[in-house]
């Protein structure tokens, strides 16, 4: 199974102090070997611009590799996400003003294509444009980083 993680998800790891949590960080390393945990390069470009630990921007800079360019069924797929018009709302105003990077799209369409499942900390919402609204249209399984972790049987 292929888990592509959102930058909430990611930011979420924080909390799980590698000094102390190392059983959950050393599972993290071998879903990464396994190519079973990757991302999307729009997520490294919102996690470095983030307020986030300095133990997870190093994870995530020794682990860029699971930072994916989006191939070319994905885009097209990304294009499918925005033909749906309450689902441009993925992209916020400050985000179109600023220019800042969006990854929302990129990561549903990187787990449509390649089967796998979102990871995320949004919730799902009545009519709201959040990931696990939009997986949900799409039929793509969406989890948070709690069942993630049940997934993988991992208890501390």
């Amino acid at each position: 199974m292929i888990y592509v993680f959102d930058t909430s998800s990611i930011r979420s790891l924080q909390h799980f102090y590698p000094s102390v949590f190392r059983t959950i960080w050393d599972g993290l390393d071998i879903l990464i070997q396994q190519q079973y945990l990757i991302s999307t390069r729009e997520v490294w470009n919102e996690v470095e611009r983030q307020n986030i630990s300095k133990e997870v921007l190093d994870w995530a800079k020794q682990n860029k590799s699971i930072f994916t360019i989006p191939t070319a069924a994905e885009l097209q797929f990304v294009a499918t996400i925005f033909q749906v018009s309450h689902f441009q709302a993925l992209i916020g105003e400050q985000q179109k003003l600023k220019g800042m990077p969006v990854a929302d799209p990129f990561v549903i369409a990187c787990a449509k294509i390649r089967g796998g499942t979102v990871v995320t900390e949004e919730r799902l919402k009545p009519t709201a444009a959040k990931i696990p609204n939009v997986c949900q249209h799409f039929n793509v399984p969406c989890i948070d980083l709690e069942g993630f972790m049940q997934q993988q049987g991992w208890t501390f």
